[in-house]
């Protein structure tokens, strides 16, 4: 890519190192940098990516920095872009264009620019990782799904409906730290705040959430969540919904 296509682009944020939290399943932290309900947000997010044999999958992509983009090429190469939740998307069109990618979102999930889906993820339909299923909210507002990996016992891949905020990191300001602690995110095995708010989900969309198996959680927000993951939501889910 020329520069000057790269430019065209939202720039790269501040990020941490790409982690190799699972087997061949990759998490990194960086930046973000927005506007939500008229007021500036800057706050932490995430960034996972499986890898299927020699393909790479990016999923709730955060846009790295030279360096950081040459130890993702290390990995193997990215082939698809997995956009889960209606709220993120910024960095999406970087790595289409960047890789020649194929993208994928939810019905009607596609982002605010000019960037098309190629593929529609449906829990039915086909994925671009061998051994993950779809789990899609029917009762939101907005668009939202989480992808769930067959491995280690069960892995969720979660956008902005599950979230494992434990503490403010580096990467937020000093007034979005002080309102996103008055607003609960700090919680572990959240439910996004923000998210719970515009999307307005029902009851049923969690009692069916509760009946997949899973041990772990990778979210768009907050650290891994290992081992313990069913237990924790399923103790968030009965909290906020008395399910």
């Amino acid at each position: 890519m020329k520069s000057t296509e790269i430019d065209q682009f939202p720039p790269a944020l501040a990020h941490g190192v790409i982690q190799e939290v699972f087997p061949d399943v990759f998490f990194v932290t960086g930046a973000m940098e927005t506007v939500l309900q008229g007021m500036d947000w800057e706050f932490s997010r995430n960034m996972t990516v499986v890898r299927d044999g020699e393909r790479l999958i990016v999923i709730n992509s955060v846009r790295l920095n030279e360096q950081g983009l040459a130890e993702l090429d290390r990995l193997g190469r990215v082939t698809d872009v997995i956009r889960l939740g209606a709220l993120h998307g910024r960095d999406d069109p970087f790595y289409v264009e960047h890789y020649g990618a194929r993208y994928w979102t939810m019905a009607d999930g596609e982002p605010d620019t000019t960037l098309k889906a190629t593929c529609t993820l449906t829990p039915n339909g086909s994925l671009p990782i061998s051994d993950a299923s779809l789990f899609e909210f029917r009762t939101t507002g907005m668009p939202e799904g989480i992808l769930r990996l067959d491995r280690a016992g069960g892995i969720l891949i979660a956008c902005d409906a599950l979230q494992n905020w434990i503490a403010p990191d580096q990467y937020f300001s000093d007034d979005s730290r002080e309102l996103m602690k008055k607003m609960e995110f700090f919680t572990p095995a959240n439910v996004g705040p923000v998210w719970l708010q515009a999307a307005a989900p029902a009851a049923d969309d969690f009692s069916r959430l509760k009946g997949q198996s899973f041990k772990h959680a990778l979210c768009g927000h907050g650290e891994p969540l290992r081992d313990t993951a069913y237990q924790d939501y399923v103790a968030t889910f009965n909290r906020l919904f008395g399910i």
